[in-house]
């Protein structure tokens, strides 16, 4: 089974806890049932890089409004310290893992999401033959969300909907958000553990679902569209986590068709 898994949140930023998720993630690779690929974001590293550098984090509508000089981060980051140091991670952990960005091979293309965004991409299409390429030979692809197109330029892309974009190419049968959160709460707070795309949709339409979680649903519901057999919306800081999935555990939230 092919399986994509997405990282996110603190996950990315506490050492611990990258490191157990990396052992996790090593331990399915050499059982020799799944094919994978990793995506990450890196948006807490982000903001702290710029401020550092006395750069404003600025959003609209959740996402970074991305000028020259915070692409230029963006790539440092994300392509940089963050895809480093979770490579190296899940090389210590026993994987064989390649650093990669959508920029490689065409992976992931995107166009302008919004003028008044800059630099922020939506992915349009996707080119997973260096996926498959590295995952039929026994690699681990490690991708981070920039894409690109064949002009030359570079976006910096939602982490989930890069996501999204790499699971559809190389046909995942699993799309897995380890998160911060339990998973998908109902309209009075309760964890919902099973989610069908219509009820998805209600609780974004309700305002139920909104920010980040928003953009998850919305992320899921088009992956499930594309063809990917199921979503899981998990808690990467629970130990075991991954083998727990795997193995049928109701952990987190799922989401069908």
């Amino acid at each position: 089974m092919r399986i994509l898994i997405k990282v996110g949140g603190t996950l990315l930023d506490e050492a611990e806890l990258r490191q157990r998720l990396a052992r996790e993630i090593a331990v399915m690779g050499a059982q020799g049932k799944y094919e994978a690929v990793v995506v990450h974001g890196g948006g807490k590293q982000m903001t702290r890089f710029l401020a550092e550098r006395g750069i404003e984090s600025r959003f609209l509508n959740g996402l970074r409004i991305t000028t020259p000089e915070v692409i230029d981060a963006v790539v440092k980051v994300f392509r940089g310290s963050v895809n480093t140091s979770l490579v190296t991670a899940l090389r210590a952990a026993g994987a064989n893992p390649v650093g990669l960005s959508g920029l490689d091979a065409g992976l992931v293309d995107a166009e302008v999401l919004n003028p008044a965004l800059g630099q922020v991409g939506k992915p349009v299409k996707s080119d997973a033959r260096l996926l498959e390429v590295l995952a039929n030979s026994g690699y681990l692809p490690v991708v981070a969300c920039i894409a690109g197109d064949a002009r030359g330029s570079i976006y910096n892309v939602n982490a989930d909907q890069m996501a999204v974009a790499c699971a559809c190419s190389f046909h995942a049968g699993k799309l897995l958000f380890l998160t911060d959160v339990e998973g998908v709460r109902g309209a009075s707070g309760e964890l919902v553990p099973t989610l069908a795309s219509a009820e998805a949709r209600a609780l974004i339409d309700s305002g139920v679902a909104h920010g980040g979680m928003q953009a998850k649903l919305e992320a899921a519901i088009e992956a499930l569209k594309a063809g990917v057999g199921e979503v899981r919306i998990a808690p990467g800081s629970v130990p075991g986590v991954v083998q727990a999935i795997l193995n049928g555990s109701r952990i987190g939230t799922s989401l069908i068709l």
